[in-house]
């Protein structure tokens, strides 16, 4: 039994789990919620700081007191997110992770963010294949996987539709996070008002619908109704050009995967676009669409097995590193 730990700790959320090949054996979190506004990279790299060895200690007593056959000399590796995400963050749940693998005598393991997204619904689920539709406060994008690397199809011309959700948030006096709000305040609008729909070729834009959806309610329209037009419009644009990868890819698993894919009027979307197309629609469940330890230590896991750890002077952060950028050996199609 390999069993990995993991740390998460890109932005906002601070997670820690213990992986093995079947199960999750157990996790622990603590999120850093900012007093206004959005999330201050800085700040969150504080709060990381100073819950990072409450976190670690929680997380090896709990799983020692759930499964008796556990003992922290089980551990073979530390994973952790080497990217993307703020710097500050990533540069210290780094620095914890380089001191455990040397404490524990265990290889490092740098794993990219948005990739332990994708493997980590793939395992929950049971999906083989599937077109991904990534979705989180940063980063959106349409993604397969093709002959040793995930493949990005599609993406944000901009910024994330996370991001373009908190923004409009706090526009109109939401506090972080706001995406729950604004889907709670949509599913009671009633009336679709026109706002920017921008899709070019297999890229999409939120920056615009954002300012208008901004101008909307300057204009006097209902918040409910100008979040239930935001909505109906950024998921339509993530659900044509989803479908136009599946279109292209003659794939028939759609995986949704990030953050936002928590909102159900997103996955009614897309679930109703895979049954028009015949295609499975698969979605893991909500506590492992967030930021979360688990999926980075699966990941870890993974590269583990196909050999691929890292050095401590190569394992330097990288707050752009991009999917398509990682050698995928752990999947033989």
């Amino acid at each position: 039994m390999v069993v990995i730990l993991g740390l998460e700790g890109t932005a906002w959320n601070l997670s820690a789990a213990l992986v093995t090949e079947d199960r999750v054996i157990y996790d622990v979190e603590s999120s850093y919620k900012p007093l206004h506004g959005g999330i201050h990279p800085r700040e969150a790299a504080q709060h990381h700081a100073s819950e990072l060895k409450r976190v670690v200690s929680q997380l090896i007593e709990g799983a020692s007191a759930k499964d008796e056959d556990f003992s922290i000399g089980d551990i073979e590796g530390v994973a952790f997110s080497q990217g993307p995400g703020m710097g500050p963050c990533l540069r210290t749940v780094a620095t914890a992770a380089r001191a455990l693998a040397l404490t524990l005598k265990v290889p490092l393991i740098g794993v990219n963010h948005c990739i332990a997204h994708i493997e980590i619904g793939r395992w929950r689920c049971g999906t083989e294949d599937p077109v991904v539709l990534y979705v989180s406060g940063a980063n959106s994008q349409v993604l397969a996987y093709h002959t040793g690397r995930y493949r990005i199809l599609g993406e944000t011309l901009d910024i994330g539709i996370g991001n373009a959700l908190d923004k409009f948030a706090r526009y109109i006096g939401l506090e972080h996070p706001g995406g729950p709000k604004v889907e709670e305040l949509a599913s009671k609008g009633t009336r679709y008002i026109h706002l920017p729909y921008v899709v070019k070729g297999m890229d999409f834009s939120f920056s615009g619908l954002t300012t208008a959806a901004k101008e909307a309610v300057d204009a006097g329209n209902s918040l409910e109704d100008v979040c239930y037009s935001f909505q109906e419009t950024a998921f339509a644009m993530l659900t044509e050009v989803t479908e136009r990868a599946m279109a292209y890819c003659g794939k028939d698993e759609m995986l949704l995967a990030g953050g936002v894919g928590a909102n159900r009027r997103l996955q009614q979307m897309l679930r109703t676009m895979c049954g028009d197309r015949g295609a499975r629609f698969f979605v893991p469940e909500s506590k492992y669409l967030k930021d979360n330890g688990a999926m980075i230590a699966y990941l870890g896991l993974l590269q583990f097995q196909s050999g691929q750890t890292l050095p401590i002077e190569d394992s330097a952060v990288r707050p752009n590193f991009r999917p398509d950028e990682v050698e995928v050996k752990w999947r033989v199609r």
